[in-house]
């Protein structure tokens, strides 16, 4: 492997880019998947078991996808084919998700049978899997590109270009139809949003791959024939160091603390801030009555997101260089905190404003936790086993989200109450949830031993 040059500025942002354009995708299909999955009739229990699209893809494709990326050799790299393939799949999910009902309509009449009243439903939920599963086949390769073709001692801050990039590749896909919507009164549909997102994917990871020049591996003989073992690995994983089971405990209960905002907080805008009933199993009348209001709860929600993902574009960097002055782990327990605190907030105050301000201050979480965690593993990985070890990390950032998914939708389901056009639900019992994991995660955090820290 030939020696690694240091990155300048210009060359961390080409390599931000491709990630500015995933979180984009992703921060769509965050916002508006709730919206466009309950008006096809998904209550909130169903809502839940479509997200598991989300740990479920995390779980098998980035681990798969991963080793994969480590035994590549192609002209184009070993991580290049999945950021730009991925990217290519998953804008053909985000143009069909929205039109999940146009699409399902046109494949009846063409065939010539009814179609049944829950298959554009299934259709988006089918849509999201895929997407889910597109953007997890290229983030794995895309963590492993840091270890791959960025020098050791500025891991740390190429992690933090990464936050940067997801913060404001969020703050724009976020706040775009809120700006339009304030700016010249117009409201963007949900199908350019998701075509906005689409394109954003697909040529910020073009950018990325054309510029960032991967370097030569050349695997090892017993390399070259040895077939991916997912039980040996995740012993060689854990092998590596004692501080790695530490870190992998301190990432499950981050990210089931993180989720419970991420999964939730729109349902919670709309339903919990704006007082909108639950319309899974309501009229269509009832639901033009509330239209207005589901429209300016999900405004709300892309403006709390936006402020929330602007927090961690700002911040981004100054955590970097925190970090390596004083150590990984002392910047990422503050952070998670600041973050447990803001969702105790949320869970019982629903005033438009101090929800706002809160979200914001969750986003100093959300930047740690987009880098720091990685920039804790990275110390120990083994040259040449980087897209396996990221790919088994992600597992206990999959992993947690199945909790969420299921047990967490299910407990909301079963939390309702009556309002005067049906039923609604606690879905601020979320946060406290969140809060209450984000604090377990920042006393396992305490435990570990950072490789940075001054001794």
């Amino acid at each position: 492997m030939e020696e690694l040059k240091k990155f300048t500025t210009g060359k961390f942002l080409s390599f931000a880019l491709g990630f500015f354009g995933l979180q984009f995708a992703w921060q769509m299909r965050i916002i508006l998947s709730g919206p466009v999955t309950e008006n096809l009739g998904a209550s909130p229990f169903i809502f839940g078991l479509i997200w598991l699209a989300g740990p479920f893809t995390g779980m098998v494709v980035q681990p798969l996808i991963g080793a994969l990326s480590d035994k590549t050799k192609s002209r184009f790299g070993r991580r290049r084919p999945y950021l730009l393939g991925g990217a290519l799949l998953s804008a053909l999910a985000l143009w069909a998700l929205p039109n999940s009902e146009i699409i399902t309509n046109t494949i009846g009449t063409t065939l010539g049978f009814n179609i049944h009243p829950l298959a554009a439903l299934c259709f988006a939920a089918v849509m999201i899997w895929i997407l889910d599963a597109c953007v997890n086949i290229a983030q794995g390769p895309y963590r492993a590109l840091v270890p791959d073709v960025v020098p050791q001692e500025q891991h740390s801050v190429a992690n933090s270009y990464i936050s940067l990039a997801i913060g404001l590749g969020s703050v724009v896909a976020a706040g775009t139809a809120p700006f339009l919507k304030w700016a010249f009164d117009y409201q963007m549909s949900i199908n350019a949003q998701f075509i906005m997102a689409a394109l954003a994917f697909t040529l910020g990871m073009a950018w990325t791959c054309l510029m960032i020049k991967e370097r030569k591996y050349e695997p090892k003989e017993e390399e070259k024939t040895e077939k991916f073992n997912f039980f040996k690995s995740m012993k060689e994983f854990f092998a590596l160091s004692p501080e790695v089971g530490k870190i992998c405990w301190m990432q499950f209960f981050t990210w089931i603390g993180n989720m419970c905002m991420m999964i939730y907080f729109t349902q919670y805008a709309v339903h919990t801030v704006f007082g909108v009933p639950d319309l899974s199993g309501v009229s269509e009348a009832v639901k033009s009555a509330y239209d207005t209001q589901v429209l300016a709860g999900t405004n709300f929600s892309s403006i709390c997101f936006a402020i929330f993902n602007l927090v961690c574009f700002i911040v981004a960097i100054p955590i970097g260089v925190l970090s390596v002055k004083f150590g990984n782990k002392k910047v990422h327990i503050i952070s998670m905190l600041s973050m447990a605190i803001a969702f105790i907030g949320m869970a019982f105050c629903h005033d438009v404003k101090l929800v706002a301000i809160l979200m914001g201050l969750s986003g100093i979480g959300w930047a740690s936790i987009c880098a720091l965690p990685f920039a804790m593993l990275s110390q120990y990985i083994k040259p040449g086993t980087e897209g396996s070890v990221m790919g088994i990390f992600n597992i206990f950032i999959a992993g947690p989200q199945v909790f969420v998914c299921t047990l967490v939708s299910w407990f909301i389901n079963r939390c309702s109450f009556s309002v005067p056009d049906g039923v609604n639900f606690h879905w601020e019992y979320t946060f406290i949830i969140g809060a209450i994991c984000l604090i377990a995660a920042s006393l396992i955090a305490s435990r570990v031993k950072d490789k940075t820290e001054n001794n």
